[in-house]
């Protein structure tokens, strides 16, 4: 935590804002109370000219989690004794003290101004307003038939976590957030790929380093959407895995590989909350979302028979709305582009497709497999293996995992033409194409 957030930041703050109308000057009000805070937060939204109803409305929602007795002091104290529900506040189930609502935030920083009022509501309590907008803060439902303030104003966890923690953890594979983040230890020099697939997957590097740029300072914003969303297919093995990876190593962001069996239901809406809880977490976050087998989500539409097929069309509407508008490129892998519903297709930026590797790009994955400590040995003619069988680049590398092993066992670092055909046999007959 920041050695400038403290409590004492609140209190200051939030005197200010408590004093009674009319009030003498029986309190001091000290100027680090807002200029700490501003100083603070404007370190985590350093785009955002901070106004002090932005500072105060960040404040309030951390005020339970920081010092829980705080409101209630301050209620007390400068307040006394008495029944405002113009301020608004709840008792949580379980925690004991007062949880803000709209109506606190309105009251403290409106009073009793109408016109004041008006305008906060209007302007800094609107869902439009940049800290609801970008799912800093949110107002709970109200309970029916209650004003709309009278919800509580919450932060978003990651948000409580980093201002009083000072970072936000990884989020956890769960139900909740149905995917995984991937690494590697692997460089572009290590991935071999068609030139014509290389040059495409280049033009996503482009995007990833440029696009913030030519939407801001450019003006492309009007007419273009922030995100990027793009195709990658081809046979299993051919890289598209490793190439998501690698764009977001490179870019110094995430990639989270979507595990689709989480997301897909069979009951009725629950596909879509899924989903929406998948995208809500990912947004702002500049994260890369890999859905890989994207057939079973994104595959095409069918005739209207009954209403199972009814609903299959509606997940498939509302994922195509989902990925269209989020902010940050979604990568979508299949084995075949004419698995993917058109209406998917023509919103892509890029299709990109991952062949099978030539004799010569094969030559080169076995090459690059080969680890520093081994060596082949003289009678193994590398050029007539690549040339002789088919092979993605994952097929290589679980051959030459399978040969490593093998003459670890045996106390050998050399791999012989003999081992490198069984362990060739054994691939092709895991694939069903070996005898």
């Amino acid at each position: 935590m920041s050695p400038c957030f403290h409590t004492r930041h609140f209190e200051s703050f939030l005197l200010r804002q408590f004093q009674p109308a009319g009030a003498g000057e029986e309190f001091d009000y000290a100027s680090v109370g807002i200029e700490g805070l501003q100083q603070y937060f404007s370190r985590h939204f350093p785009t955002q000219a901070l106004e002090e109803p932005d500072i105060f409305l960040l404040t309030l929602p951390l005020i339970p989690h920081l010092d829980p007795a705080l409101l209630d002091r301050l209620f007390a104290e400068l307040l006394g004794e008495g029944n405002f529900p113009q301020l608004g506040g709840v008792r949580g189930k379980q925690h004991r003290g007062i949880l803000p609502t709209g109506e606190t935030a309105l009251f403290l920083l409106a009073r009793d101004d109408a016109e004041q009022r008006m305008h906060i509501q209007q302007k800094y309590l609107s869902a439009n307003y940049w800290l609801f907008k970008d799912q800093i803060l949110r107002l709970e439902s109200p309970l029916p038939g209650e004003p709309r303030l009278s919800g509580k104003l919450l932060m978003n966890p990651e948000y409580v976590e980093l201002f009083t923690t000072g970072e936000i953890s990884p989020p956890r594979f769960s139900t909740d957030f149905p995917a995984q983040r991937v690494t590697t230890q692997q460089n572009w020099e290590g991935i071999v790929l068609h030139p014509h697939t290389r040059q495409q997957v280049q033009s996503l590097q482009h995007w990833l380093a440029y696009g913030s740029k030519l939407l801001s300072d450019w003006g492309m914003a009007r007419t273009f959407k922030p995100g990027y969303r793009v195709l990658f297919y081809g046979p299993p093995g051919t890289g598209k895995t490793l190439t998501a990876t690698l764009l977001g190593k490179h870019a110094g962001r995430d990639v989270y590989r979507v595990d689709l069996s989480m997301v897909v239901s069979k009951y009725i809406g629950e596909t879509e909350k899924n989903l929406a809880k998948l995208f809500d977490k990912a947004e702002h976050k500049d994260w890369i979302l890999f859905f890989d087998e994207a057939d079973a989500l994104f595959g095409k539409r069918t005739g209207v028979r009954d209403a199972h097929d009814r609903y299959a069309n509606q997940e498939i509407s509302y994922l195509l709305q989902r990925v269209e508008d989020y902010n940050g490129l979604a990568i979508l892998a299949s084995n075949l582009k004419q698995n993917i519903d058109e209406a998917f297709l023509r919103r892509f930026q890029s299709i990109i497709h991952f062949p099978l590797p030539r004799p010569g790009e094969r030559l080169l994955l076995w090459q690059k497999a080969l680890p520093d400590p081994v060596s082949f040995g003289k009678e193994v003619d590398l050029q007539a293996i690549a040339s002789q069988y088919e092979l993605s680049g994952a097929d290589i590398m679980n051959i030459m995992h399978y040969c490593c092993l093998e003459a670890m066992a045996r106390g050998g670092a050399t791999l012989s033409q003999a081992s490198l055909k069984e362990g060739i046999q054994r691939e092709l007959r895991k694939l069903g194409k070996g005898g």
